[in-house]
């Protein structure tokens, strides 16, 4: 008796537990099909399918978007970017979800045409890290309730149609990326910390007031657009509230005066948009008479080169458009009736339709974002007109000849690999080097790996699985390009990027070889040595990658170099103080850890000779990981 009772007790909690995951799978499932719906108009525009259905698993059938946890039970990131959506965002129906909101890190709407407001339930979604609706139709006011999002870091609601004042977002410590440019914000700033962000930009609002404790850690590109706003980085300086108190008297003291000035200044200003025009009308009939003599004239190599010469004068004129914010700028390069020599030499579109027919006076009248400067150039996030978001890469004072710069890019677009981020498009003069790539939402390696400290976002079979990808990647690359001598040359964990799908993407690609005064790497020959200690270089760059992924340092700190430092502290034999504490929280194997930091420490080899090649390196990667795998297998099915 006991035991047929002990048997009912044991099916029944089977039972139990088995209706509460099912119930757990359709409150998912159902929760993530009505979100959809609503987001494409249940699904009305044409030839719209992402492959969900109510009769399929979101983990594991891997719906097309999703990402889910190592144990393909819980979704945790949710991409529906550049899909085309139409419909409406109704964040309650995945906030009210808990089986959704207790897990979702992720939420990425960019690009599409969604309409709608971000309704007070995205409080609900406590684990969101990144919320990006970035170049939608979206309105109305924030809600209040962002500022319950403790986990956030990563807010971006630019380019849509948002109003009102910006909830006290301050209150989010982790918060390092805040864009909110081109809406319809009012109001003053939060009390930022602007020592916290990574990038910040409110320009093109209606926002006023004083802005607080920038301290030179924020452009004065990033609030550009809102005259209301004083203070540092902007040019004019607050007055005072007893100023402004006496201001208002004094208008309403001298209304009648006041009105007569307006209109006296409406005739002035009427007189000049008139000179403006007549000026503008005179310009644009010499210019035209120029074109004339241009396209008249015969097409040689002399005059191809005079066009590029004037072309580097005109950008490094207008560079200062690129930096700011988002100005227009005045330059006008080719014209559409241009000879194709000349349109070529401006810039040279690869193997991609989104830029075809683009030219470079596109390139400076498009709205731009500085994303980053160095010594050796600037990256710029620009949009052009029909909707597109590109990365514009500029590189100053490359010695290599235009000829040889378009071969090497040409070569460059034949490797094609899915995991190396290639140029769409570029131009090349004697000074300066543009390139065009496609714009990548989601971060860099770096970001992930030392954005995220104390998170449980990036577990070790994911940098495990990451350092494959790059390897493999890597490996194909230096083979496919060895006999020309290109290697990526500059190769560092804020060079791979994110597709996506999360999967690292190598960017930046053989755009330079660093000498050894620039990069500091021990053993590394001098700027005139063979191609193949550039390529030995590279694996240095990638041991040092690894190095981060298992210790979650960054390569240099406070003066400290990582390589030296694991170095010392293997040759004490205290090996297991090497890796990051998140990593035995998740129950990661140290055996396994411990094979990738040997991988690590003979690529960092101070003896170029001495490191293995990519190659050989994919291959001890790509062995662990299968260790690692049946592991975790005959774990599972011991237990």
């Amino acid at each position: 008796m006991n035991k047929i009772s002990v048997c009912v007790i044991f099916l029944s909690f089977f039972l139990f537990l088995h209706s509460t995951s099912s119930v757990v799978e359709d409150e998912t499932r159902n929760s993530l099909l009505t979100f959809l719906a609503k987001l494409s108009n249940n699904g009305a525009q044409p030839g719209f399918s992402l492959g969900w259905s109510n009769f399929s698993d979101p983990c594991k059938d891997q719906w097309k978007g999703i990402v889910c946890d190592s144990q393909n039970i819980s979704v945790i990131k949710l991409f529906l970017n550049t899909l085309n959506l139409h419909g409406t965002l109704d964040v309650a129906i995945l906030c009210n979800a808990k089986s959704v909101a207790a897990s979702l890190t992720i939420l990425d709407l960019d690009d599409n045409s969604i309409g709608g407001e971000i309704s007070a339930d995205i409080q609900n979604c406590q684990q969101l890290t990144n919320l990006t609706v970035s170049r939608n139709r979206l309105s109305g006011n924030l809600p209040d309730s962002l500022v319950m999002l403790n986990n956030l870091k990563r807010l971006d609601i630019s380019n849509n149609n948002f109003c009102g004042k910006l909830p006290e977002l301050s209150l989010i410590s982790g918060l390092t990326d805040f864009l909110a440019q081109n809406n319809q914000l009012t109001g003053e700033i939060p009390k930022f910390d602007f020592s916290n962000f990574d990038t910040f930009n409110v320009s093109n609002n209606n926002l006023h007031g004083p802005i607080q404790n920038a301290n030179g850690h924020v452009f004065p590109d990033s609030f550009t657009g809102n005259p209301g706003l004083c203070g540092d980085p902007m040019p004019n300086n607050c007055s005072t509230t007893s100023s402004s108190a006496t201001a208002v008297d004094h208008k309403s003291s001298t209304k009648g005066t006041s009105n007569k000035i307006l209109i006296y200044s409406g005739y002035g200003i009427l007189a000049l948009v008139c000179l403006v025009l007549l000026i503008f009308r005179i310009c644009s009939k010499s210019k035209k008479n120029d074109d004339k003599k241009v396209a008249d004239a015969p097409v040689n190599q002399n005059k191809v080169a005079s066009v590029d010469d004037s072309m580097v004068s005109k950008y490094s004129a207008a560079s200062s458009e690129f930096k700011g914010g988002f100005s227009r700028s005045q330059y006008s390069v080719t014209s559409a009736e241009s000879t194709a020599n000349v349109v070529s030499s401006s810039l040279v579109v690869l193997t991609s339709p989104v830029v075809n027919g683009l030219n470079f006076e596109e390139l400076l009248k498009a709205p731009a974002e500085m994303l980053g400067r160095s010594k050796y150039g600037s990256l710029y996030k620009v949009i052009i007109d029909y909707g597109a978001t590109l990365v514009v890469k500029r590189i100053k004072d490359w010695a290599i000849s235009s000829n040889d710069f378009k071969l090497r890019m040409q070569r460059l677009d034949q490797a094609k690999h899915h995991n190396v981020l290639s140029a769409l498009a570029f131009y090349s003069s004697r000074q300066e080097k543009l390139l065009v790539y496609e714009y990548q939402y989601n971060g860099s390696l770096f970001r992930l790996i030392h954005g995220n400290r104390g998170g449980k976002a990036f577990d070790w079979p994911s940098r495990l699985s990451c350092a494959a990808t790059i390897a493999d990647t890597l490996a194909f690359m230096h083979e496919d390009l060895q006999k020309v001598g290109i290697a990526h040359g500059n190769l560092k964990s804020s060079n791979i990027l994110l597709n996506k799908n999360m999967e690292p993407c190598i960017s930046e690609y053989g755009l330079m070889e660093i000498n050894d005064q620039d990069n500091k790497l021990p053993g590394k020959v001098s700027a005139a040595s063979s191609a193949s200690s550039t390529f030995r270089a590279d694996i240095y760059g990638f041991g040092v990658i690894l190095l981060e992924l298992l210790t979650g340092k960054l390569g240099q700190h406070n003066g400290v170099d990582l390589t030296s430092w694991v170095h010392s502290v293997v040759r004490e034999e205290w090996t297991a103080e090497v890796f990051d504490k998140s990593l035995y929280s998740e129950g990661a194997s140290e055996e396994r850890m411990v094979n990738l930091l040997q991988v690590a420490i003979k690529c960092v080899n101070r003896s170029p000779e001495a490191r293995p090649s990519m190659k050989q390196v994919a291959a001890m990667i790509n062995t662990i990981k299968e260790d690692d795998h049946e592991d975790k297998s005959s774990t599972f099915f011991d237990v």
